[in-house]
Parts: structure tokens; C-alpha cells; sequence
């Protein structure tokens, strides 16, 4: 899998919702590789999106298409000021990855010292992690460059994600939990309150 991550600060965001719409409807159907996107609007007016693409190369095929730059030339101008892309070519997805359903999902970007080790922690302890959490429904972690990363959690509900991250952490999760922790460095929440979740029809 690959993600490109697409970002910036809205001007117009009922417009942008609307070519947003117009691409699930009328270039979606085109979109060879596509799978999926989770997208959304912070309350500082960033706009997050985290498409999905079977490869590299079918996310570019994408980009080559003139209906797509059309479609962005137009998108464009929904936003205030430069829009940033972080093409991310490791994926690793746990406990089943995104889920559609969610009905809040959380976003951190940040740099590590060692994104290989993050994907190894993300494999370690998943089972205590949805008895502990249970609200959680999935994550992916996508990295680009050196140190990049860009990570998603998926819940059920905010109001469930906020009452459990009380909790305290039990003794057989804390290292692993310190050690991530650790890792992810300086870490950039964005909190998608309404997601929009598409997945290849």
C-alpha cells in the first residue's frame, strides 16, 4: 500500500466538500489502484486527507490524469495559502487498519529516529491493547523520508476515546507504550471530529 497525505489551511471549506464529493463521484470510477481515503477538517480550519493507493505507481497514473488536474486546479482554490504532500511509501496497518465506521478519528504526524522500529512496536501487544481499549477500531502508520511519519487511529466514538485515555496504562504495556512514546518524538495531533471515510466502491 501507499499513502499520499494531502494538507493545508481551508479558505472555503463548503466548497471544498463539494469538489471532494464531485471526486468520489465522477473520478473515483477512473482511479486504477485507488482504495480508499480518510479525510477530514480540524478546528483550526486544517484540512487532512490520507488517500489510499495500491502502489506508488497507481497513485501517480492518478496524478496523471488531466480530469485529475482539472479537478485540483479547481480544489486549489479552497485553500489559504500552499497545500503540502507527503507521499509515504511504507504502510503498516494494525488491528485490521482503518475502519469506516469510525466515528472520530485521531491524526499525529512527527519525526522518529527509527521508523522501523515503530512498525515493529505497532505489531507487539494489539491484543491487550483492544481489551484495554476497545474503542479503538484500527491505525495505520505511514512513513516518508528519513523520519517522517504520519499515523491514524480510528475510534468509535471522541466522547469513548477521551473517557479511556484516563486509563492508566497496566505494567505489561508500559514499556512498550514508553518506548513508542520515545520514538514518536514531538508529536502533531489533529483531531478529525466529523471523518469523511471512503473506500473503493
Amino acid at each position: 500500500m501507499f499513502i499520499q497525505v494531502i494538507q493545508g489551511k481551508v479558505a472555503d471549506a463548503d466548497r471544498l466538500r463539494l469538489c471532494m464529493d464531485r471526486w468520489n463521484e465522477q473520478l473515483q470510477p477512473g482511479a486504477t489502484g485507488y482504495l480508499g481515503t480518510t479525510s477530514g477538517l480540524c478546528n483550526d480550519g486544517t484540512f487532512i486527507a490520507m488517500a489510499r493507493f495500491e502502489s506508488e505507481e497507481a497513485a501517480r497514473r492518478n496524478s496523471d490524469r488531466p480530469e485529475q488536474g482539472a479537478w485540483w486546479a479547481e480544489t486549489e482554490q479552497c485553500f489559504d495559502g500552499p497545500v503540502t504532500f507527503m507521499d509515504c511509501p511504507e504502510v503498516t496497518q494494525w488491528l485490521g487498519g482503518g475502519s469506516d465506521q469510525a466515528g472520530f478519528v485521531q491524526i499525529m504526524e512527527g519525526h522518529t529516529s527509527d521508523q522501523r522500529r515503530m512498525r515493529e512496536l505497532l505489531s507487539q501487544g494489539t491484543d491487550r491493547i483492544q481489551q484495554l481499549r476497545p474503542e479503538i477500531i484500527g491505525g495505520t502508520l505511514a512513513t516518508y523520508g528519513d523520519d517522517g511519519y504520519v499515523e491514524a487511529v480510528y475510534f468509535t466514538s471522541e466522547a469513548e476515546a477521551r473517557e479511556h485515555e484516563k486509563l492508566e496504562i497496566p505494567d505489561d504495556l508500559r514499556s512498550l507504550f514508553e518506548e513508542e512514546s520515545e520514538l514518536m518524538g514531538e508529536v502533531e495531533f489533529f483531531d478529525l471530529h466529523e471523518p469523511m471515510l471512503v473506500s473503493r466502491r
